[in-house]
């Protein structure tokens, strides 16, 4: 059988990668008075069920919104993934690191509707076992957000099951699928 935990959960970009990136203010945090809400807003979206809109335009670089929901071990999330249906292919699953997994169905925010897309305008860093989502190009009011799921998956996968994650995003250049280009077991 699959590992289906490491299937059904995304994952992001850690903040030590090669590439040099501009320092960045940490976002204001919200027991302060200098806190600002997020310029987003969460609505039906013709990609899948809610997504997340611009409410004024992003700058590139901008650090959005922070991934949020309960900090759970690997163990938990397989144990509470075994509780949905074959069919069901949605979850809010999110590795943070080797010992976490968030959990937005629980305590989650906004950011748990960013839908995927193949063309994506928003892209996951993960800086101290926390999950930000950032802007990767100029992002204008109303437009959704997306970033790739890069979902992971093993080659032995039951193509039905996998055939779960098939993307609607709609890009000139969709993939066609949410899953990440190349199967956990055969990456170098």
């Amino acid at each position: 059988m699959a590992k289906k935990r490491s299937r059904k959960q995304e994952r992001g970009k850690p903040r030590h990668s090669v590439r040099k990136e501009p320092a960045r203010k940490q976002p204001a945090r919200r027991d302060t008075d200098h806190y600002e809400p997020p310029p987003v807003e969460t609505r039906g979206s013709g990609i899948h069920g809610h997504g997340v809109y611009a409410t004024r335009a992003i700058k590139k670089g901008t650090r959005i919104i922070e991934y949020l929901g309960e900090r759970i071990t690997h163990a938990e999330a397989d144990r509470r993934y075994e509780r949905k249906g074959d069919d069901d292919g949605h979850t809010f699953l999110f590795i943070a690191s080797k010992r976490t997994v968030i959990d937005a169905g629980v305590n989650g925010n906004e950011a748990r509707f960013i839908n995927h897309s193949c063309d994506p305008n928003c892209e996951t860093v993960i800086e101290n076992g926390r999950v930000f989502i950032e802007a990767i190009r100029r992002i204008k009011p109303g437009e959704e957000l997306g970033y790739d799921y890069q979902l992971t998956w093993d080659s032995t996968d039951d193509p039905v099951e996998l055939a779960l994650y098939a993307c609607r995003c709609g890009a000139k250049r969709c993939r066609g699928t949410m899953l990440d280009r190349e199967p956990l077991d055969k990456k170098p």
